[in-house]
Formats: C-alpha cells, sequence, structure tokens
C-alpha cells in the first residue's frame, strides 16, 4: 500500500446549503461494504471516526484537504473490521497474561510435551500453584486419565488445577481443593457438579461453567489490576491482527468491572466489547441493559443448557459410540448425557432476567438441549406481542441442532451463532471417535440455519481455539478439517453469506449494527485490509490471506503504518 500526499486545495461546496468539512482519512480500492444497498464501493471518507461518504473516488474528491490522510488499497480488499460474536475476550486475555499456563491443542498437540510442561511447571511455582488451560486427550492423545491419585502425584504439595479445552470440566489437586474450601459437604452448584466417590468424597473434579468457577474462584488473587489492563491490551493487539473490530465476553464476571473501566480509561481496549453477564442464583443484575457506549457496553445474560461434547456432556438424542476415545474419558456404552437444568429451572432463570430486558444467550450443543430451550422460550413468548428492532433470544454453538428445529426457533425470533472450526480441528474426532459419520456430517450445519431464513453468526470461542475469522469463512464454506476431510458439503455456504455472518449479522446479533459491521455513512469506520478480495480466491485459500491493516473508528490499530 502506497500513502498519497495530501494537496491543497479549498474546503468544496455541499450542495447548496454550505461548505463540506474536509474527511481525516479517505481510503481508495477494492471495497466490499456487506450493506445491501451498495455492496461494493471504491473509496470512503472518514471524519471524527465515523464514514461520512462511500461510493466512487469522484464522491469523496472534494473531501479531502490539506491535512486529510489518503491510503490506497492496492491489490489488497477493504472490508468490514470482523466481528466475533462469541468469544470470551477477557478470559484469553487472562490466560495469554500467564494467570493460566497454555496448554491448548492447537498450541501443544503432543501429550508427552504436555505432561512435561505440567512437570516443570509444577517445580517452578511450588506454593504459588501451578494453573493451566487447555487439556484435551481427544487431540492430545496419550493424556493420563486426570484422576486425584495422580493429579496428587504429580503435585503432592503445590495447588494444581488442569482446565479442559472447552472450559466445562477442571481437574484439580487435594492441594487445591483444601484452598477452595471444598469437602464432602460442598455443594453442588446450580448447573454443574463436583465430581465424587462412591462413598461421597471429591474425586477432583468439576464439571459445568458454575462449578468450574468454584473451584477457579480463589485464584482472583492471582490477577492484579496492571496485570488486568497488561493482558487486554495484548488481547486487543492480538485480536485485532485478525482483523477483528468488535467482540464479546460471553462469560463476564461483574467483579471485573472496575478493572475492566481502568483498562479502558488507560487506552488498552482497541476492540468494541460486548458483555454477557453469567447468569447467577440471584437472578438479577447490579446494572440495567445496554450500560455502556459504542466501545464497551453489557447486552447480554448467559446460561449453559448443557455442556462439552468433547467431555461427554452434550445433551442429544443419539448415544455416544462405544470406541477407544470415548472410554478413555469415562463414558460407557451407549452413553447420554442430561441437560444442565429442567424445565422449571430454566424458565425462572430465563423468565427473571428477560422481564429485566436482558438478552438471553443459551449455550445448547446437543438437540435434546436445543427442544428443552425452545420450549422453555416458547412458553416465555406466549401471549407477548412480537418485539421490533435487535435479537433478545440467542442460542450457541447448536452443533447438533436439526433442520426442524431452526425452522422452529426462526419463528420464535431467535438467532443462532455457530462454530465451524470445531468441523477443522475435531471433524475426525466427531465422526471416528464420538458419534459417527452422519452426526458429523452435520455438525456446526450453517447451511441449514440459513434455509430456516434467520440470520445467524459464526464464531471461535476463544480461546477454544483462537480468534481466526478468515478460517471461519473458509470452514464454512469448504467444510474441510485440518486432516484434508470434507464432511458435510451440503453444510457448505458460500462467501458471501460466511462474510456476512463475521460482519453485519454478527454486529446485529451483539446489538451492534447501528454503529459497525458494515460500511456505511454514520458508521464507525471500522476496518480490515487483507491481501486479497475473498471472492477472487478459492475458498480453502481465504484462511491464508494476510489482514494488512485494522482500523478501528479510522484509527489505525494493526499493520505496518499505511
Amino acid at each position: 500500500m502506497n500513502e498519497h500526499p495530501a494537496q491543497n486545495g479549498t474546503v468544496a461546496p455541499d450542495g447548496d446549503t454550505g461548505r463540506r468539512e474536509h474527511a481525516d482519512l479517505i481510503v481508495r480500492g477494492r471495497i466490499l461494504t456487506l450493506d445491501a444497498f451498495r455492496p461494493r464501493a471504491r473509496a470512503l471518507a472518514v471524519r471524527a471516526g465515523r464514514i461520512v461518504a462511500i461510493g466512487e473516488p469522484d464522491d469523496v474528491a472534494d473531501l479531502r484537504g490539506p491535512r486529510t490522510h489518503v491510503i490506497d488499497a492496492g491489490d489488497g480488499c477493504v472490508l468490514p473490521g470482523f466481528v466475533e460474536a462469541h468469544g470470551h475476550f477477557i478470559g484469553d486475555g487472562l490466560m495469554h497474561a500467564g494467570a493460566l499456563v497454555d496448554i491448548r491443542p492447537v498450541r501443544i498437540p503432543d501429550a508427552g510435551q504436555v505432561i512435561e510442561v505440567i512437570r516443570r511447571t509444577v517445580a517452578e511455582r511450588g506454593e504459588t500453584g501451578a494453573y493451566f488451560n487447555g487439556w484435551d486427550p481427544l487431540l492430545q492423545r496419550g493424556l493420563p486419565a486426570p484422576t486425584l491419585s495422580w493429579l496428587d502425584g504429580i503435585a503432592p504439595e503445590t495447588p494444581l488445577i488442569i482446565l479442559h479445552d472447552s472450559g466445562h470440566s477442571a481437574y484439580v489437586n487435594s492441594v487445591a481443593m483444601r484452598r477452595a474450601g471444598l469437602s464432602r459437604y460442598t455443594p453442588d452448584p446450580p448447573g454443574g457438579h463436583l465430581g465424587r466417590t462412591p462413598d461421597g468424597e471429591l474425586d477432583g473434579s468439576a464439571h459445568g461453567p458454575s462449578a468450574v468457577a468454584r473451584v477457579m474462584a480463589h485464584l482472583s488473587g492471582l490477577v492484579t489490576a496492571p496485570l488486568f489492563t497488561e493482558a487486554l491490551a495484548a488481547e486487543s493487539g492480538r485480536v485485532n491482527a485478525a482483523g477483528v473490530t468488535t467482540m464479546s465476553e460471553m462469560g463476564f464476571n461483574p467483579v471485573h468491572r472496575p478493572w475492566l473501566d481502568g483498562a479502558r480509561e488507560a487506552g488498552a481496549l482497541s476492540v468494541r466489547l460486548r458483555l454477557y453477564e453469567v447468569a447467577t442464583p440471584a437472578l438479577s443484575s447490579q446494572v440495567t441493559p445496554g450500560r455502556g457506549d459504542d466501545l464497551l457496553r453489557q447486552v447480554g445474560v448467559k446460561v449453559w443448557a448443557d455442556g462439552s461434547a468433547w467431555v461427554g456432556k452434550m445433551a442429544a438424542s443419539f448415544p455416544y459410540l462405544d470406541t477407544p476415545a470415548t472410554r478413555m474419558i469415562g463414558l460407557p456404552p451407549g452413553h447420554r448425557a442430561l441437560a444442565n437444568y429442567t424445565h422449571d429451572e430454566l424458565d425462572e432463570i430465563f423468565q427473571a432476567y428477560h422481564d429485566a430486558g436482558w438478552q438471553l444467550a443459551c449455550h445448547a450443543n446437543g438437540d435434546v438441549a436445543v427442544d428443552l430451550v425452545l420450549d422453555v422460550w416458547e412458553e416465555l413468548l406466549e401471549g407477548r406481542p412480537p418485539v421490533a428492532g435487535p435479537p433478545m433470544l440467542r442460542l450457541e454453538h447448536v452443533s447438533a441442532m436439526r433442520p426442524d428445529q431452526f425452522e422452529r426457533a426462526h419463528a420464535l425470533g431467535v438467532t443462532c451463532s455457530l462454530f465451524p472450526d470445531h468441523v477443522y480441528y475435531w471433524g475426525e474426532v466427531i465422526a471416528d471417535d464420538l458419534f459417527g459419520i452422519e452426526v458429523a456430517e452435520r455438525w456446526a450445519p450453517v447451511h441449514s440455519a440459513l434455509l430456516s431464513g434467520m440470520r445467524v453468526s459464526l464464531h471461535n470461542d476463544s480461546p477454544v481455539t483462537p480468534v481466526e475469522p478468515l478460517r471461519n469463512i473458509a470452514v464454512a464454506a469448504t467444510r474441510m478439517t485440518r486432516g484434508g476431510r470434507l464432511l458435510g458439503g451440503y453444510e457448505r455456504i458460500g462467501v458471501d453469506q460466511a462474510l456476512r455472518a463475521q460482519t453485519i449479522d454478527a454486529a446485529w446479533q451483539l446489538h451492534a449494527d447501528d454503529v459497525t459491521g458494515s460500511l456505511e455513512p454514520g458508521k464507525y469506520a471500522d476496518l480490515a485490509v487483507l491481501s486479497a478480495d475473498p471472492h477472487e480466491v478459492a475458498p480453502a485459500e481465504i484462511a491464508d490471506l494476510e489482514v494488512r491493516a485494522t482500523f478501528l473508528a479510522g484509527r489505525q490499530v494493526h499493520g505496518d503504518p499505511l
């Protein structure tokens, strides 16, 4: 890309009413707007962070002044900054900052290396404790069973906690359980449970986000306000490098609110955040829906109707296979998981938060969990007039959702966010180890969702997988696994559809499409500059496109200065 020096000139006339102010920035080149009324453009102008004109070069020429910065995309392509509609921005940032040691299979695929890292960290950290994220025996073949005796053998005197890569299970040694104040008399939290032996003693495992949060709660002292700010600044840089300008935090803990506000004041955020507070037994929040501004806003509440497929907790109508892999993770033949809540329990949670005006976001992987949630929501909406505006009901992941369920959900005004990277990283595991080829073919069924008329988003659920929207788009368009296997070609979608699901439709889900998600006058100049137009390369090659630059409100936040 080349910078073009601004030229001297006068303020151009603004129709018959006066004179137009100059732009701060003009971007020229191939532009994909994701605006249905003007899909493509060749130039856009920005003033005070917002787009003031878009179209052909002549349409913005009179906005160029002596201080206008002009850049040319050259052989690249400009499009709206990507939107990660289901992520864990804060959690991912804290993990990368060292609060947890990263052993995810996307980084360390070898089981032997994982164990080596754990042993070395335990030896180095001593009484401080050793805490890890990313354990996954389905991808890191050869990991031992994380029993309490194994955990205590690895760390007899050091607190040790290992989080499963899904975030839905944790494995805790005796020292860490004592520090967390856990005993056989500790009750299970709502929506989760602590593993127990036949005689009622704790076995060192925790299942479900609420139980994982219980065993992790005493670690809050590991994070300080300066570390929090540093972590969010670094995380902003990582997601900006992927072209992302808007992201959600789907497990927001209000304890972090003062630190988050402080990080924002310190300038650590170069990404728009939309917060989803975790539902609690109190069934209320200390803030009202929509608290915040265009950069940082709290919009929803998060609930988990079932668990992770990778730990045997997906509530589905079909059983897990009986394979060496399922036996390795402790599942009996014909295993089927139960939902985390009963109908009445979910009804109480949803009713309270819905009546308070919160958008509801509910994790539901299996079709049984989906039916449960839709039953509750159908009753919740009965007799109420349709509500215009942004969506108030979201289903997350919906890995095994059926076409008839998408149709029912769409009729209720529900929108879904799907996880195509599951197919890429775990495709072979789903087909060969867990559920069989028929289920694998319809996993993350984006095409079925779109056929219902629903607007959907694609996501990575970081830190489960890295924030990589270009790979999401590629996988949604190809259905190819990392091993080169095609799974469910009939669930492929077009590149245009995938781009929408990663930009304007994702922004709509986050109640942010009034300010971002497409390039239109009045919206912020949140831009990603790619090395090529995604339409002009093979779909499989989209994942390898370079993000040359990222802009938030017209300010470059990633890439070499343009």
